[in-house]
């Protein structure tokens, strides 16, 4: 089922959670493990990243460095599909700009499709971290516009291949990104909601914010994103903080602002342990007051765990 379809035929707020695929060498029992760890609380979807290939220098044995190539996380199309098989919940693979050309995206696309996969969430991603900008591939896309412009394209069957005889439409609900404190690339949240509205406008389906800890900033966000003509469904994304650390490490990395009264509590913990229950305490203020507010769906970053969303959930739903 498209998650287009799952939140515009229901009138409550839905439960959805974000995995990673299993580091290279490792076999899917902890994944699946936190699949079912969470199945009581009825999730509506999965999301489940993708990594590009990165570049590492690896000693050789005459002490010379080596450039390799390496994906520490392969296996997105399969992993997929073995979910959404396994357990029959609609899985939405990440496609990334960063990485892939236009046919290596396409062919993964046409994959999908044959494995009944309908949702993808179209993103540009990470650039690699030895460039100091985003570089897209050789004949790749550059932004996620463009890549949602080629999956739209897809559903009208329009191939890059322009001669082909048979061309089946290919008809994915599409998911983008959305950042309520904008993305640390923009120059202000206004040009952000520019860019984000040239996806919509492309043909995206629905919106998933990045993590925010602020509820008001959702809702500020979604009102603009309303005055700016943006009319599908704003889905806010939710990370409980796990360990004290994240108090200094998720605004470096998503430029994201924590509130004072957080961080304060995070600051006077003596350890992880009483770090992860401040932040399983926010995470449910935060869980419960967009409930409240009508919030479509709740889509929770796990990162692997499951104990705090198990904890975040039975206090909400």
């Amino acid at each position: 089922m498209k998650i287009s379809n799952i939140i515009n035929n229901s009138d409550k707020t839905h439960f959805s959670f974000e995995l990673l695929p299993p580091l290279k060498g490792s076999d899917g029992s902890k994944l699946y493990n936190t699949i079912e760890q969470l199945l009581e609380f009825d999730p509506k979807y999965i999301n489940l990243t993708t990594h590009r290939d990165e570049y590492e220098f690896r000693q050789r044995p005459d002490g010379l460095l080596e450039k390799k190539i390496v994906r520490k996380r392969p296996g997105t199309v399969a992993i997929a599909a073995s979910i959404q098989h396994k357990y029959g919940i609609p899985v939405v693979p990440h496609i990334l700009c960063g990485g892939f050309t236009r046919s290596e995206t396409e062919h993964v696309l046409i994959d999908l499709h044959f494995l009944g996969i309908e949702n993808v969430l179209a993103l540009r991603g990470d650039g690699l971290k030895s460039e100091p900008a985003f570089k897209p591939e050789p004949d790749g896309n550059a932004h996620a516009s463009e890549l949602v412009e080629q999956i739209v394209g897809l559903r009208n069957g329009k191939y890059l291949d322009t001669e082909l005889k048979n061309k089946a439409p290919l008809d994915f609900c599409i998911g983008v990104a959305g950042y309520p404190e904008k993305h640390f690339e923009a120059p202000n949240l206004e040009t952000d909601l520019e860019h984000l509205k040239m996806k919509v406008d492309a043909g995206a389906n629905y919106i998933v914010t990045q993590m925010f800890f602020d509820n008001q900033k959702y809702y500020q966000f979604v009102d603009k994103c309303r005055a700016a003509g943006i009319t599908v469904p704003i889905i806010p994304g939710i990370k409980p903080i796990a360990v004290q650390n994240q108090l200094t490490v998720l605004p470096k990395i998503f430029s994201i602002d924590l509130p004072d009264d957080l961080a304060k509590a995070l600051a006077a913990c003596k350890n992880n342990d009483e770090a992860k229950k401040v932040g399983t305490e926010w995470a449910i203020y935060q869980a419960k007051d967009l409930v409240k507010n009508g919030a479509p769906s709740l889509h929770v970053y796990t990162y692997g765990l499951t104990d705090n969303v198990k904890e975040i959930m039975k206090a909400v739903f």
